[in-house]
């Protein structure tokens, strides 16, 4: 049983002396209570049995490698909104961008300070104020897309399309600002809560698997060359769905 006000987080390493470090950085400052599994199998089965605000994955795990697990994650409605930051040694920019296409909200290689470690955790779990109240009506619909923001759920042409946490509060920004120019270091530090030590490809990854997500809706998400997104808001000439 979690102490009220605890975040309880899941780190899924196969390496104990790495695991124990991880687990006492993040529980040092009282508010985080961190539960640890050594295979992809226990973490989709503690994830199943009671999910966590936030896992932390290492890629490289028996039978069940941490890429299958984020795969498998995103796929079932109950976990594809958990934010997963994926702690690898595999330090290229391919595995970033693989990893981040997934559907990770975030990319830490080995070897690792704590403190940044536990800097981007609060920074992935730290809901910006700036998306608490994404629109004064709970939902939007203009032309094929309707998107309720009570419930997280998005629609286009009347049919469900399901978004991971990160991509639907992309798209309640863009739809927030929409027909105005938005960087890609203001979708970072608002969308993200981080700044510039991110790279901004992550912002080009998720706005193109957001993109295709979206099929013909996806088309309204601009591209500014040289300056960032924008979102093109269509007439209403479509009621909405009944």
């Amino acid at each position: 049983m979690i102490a009220p006000g605890k975040t309880r987080l899941l780190i899924v390493e196969d390496e104990p002396d790495i695991a124990a470090l991880m687990k006492h950085a993040l529980e040092r400052g009282g508010d985080m209570v961190v539960e640890h599994v050594s295979t992809g199998a226990a973490a989709l089965k503690a994830v199943m049995e009671e999910p966590p605000a936030l896992v932390l994955l290492d890629l490289n795990l028996p039978f069940i490698d941490g890429v299958e697990v984020c795969r498998l994650l995103r796929g079932r409605p109950s976990s594809a909104a958990i934010p997963i930051i994926m702690v690898t040694a595999r330090t290229s920019e391919a595995d970033r961008i693989a990893g981040l296409e997934l559907g990770a909200d975030d990319y830490v290689t080995k070897p690792f300070s704590l403190r940044e470690l536990v800097a981007r955790v609060r920074a992935v779990l730290r809901r910006p104020p700036q998306l608490a109240g994404l629109e004064r009506s709970p939902t939007y619909h203009r032309g094929r897309l309707t998107i309720d923001f009570d419930a997280v759920s998005v629609r286009v042409s009347g049919v469900p399309v399901r978004l991971t946490k990160r991509e639907f509060e992309l798209l309640g920004f863009l739809v927030k600002n929409r027909n105005r120019v938005l960087s890609r270091d203001r979708l970072l530090e608002t969308v993200w809560g981080l700044d510039r030590e991110v790279e901004t490809r992550s912002v080009d990854v998720h706005v193109g698997r957001l993109r295709g997500k979206l099929g013909s809706a996806g088309r309204q998400i601009e591209t500014v060359i040289g300056m960032g997104y924008r979102f093109i808001e269509e007439p209403d000439t479509t009621p909405p769905p009944g």
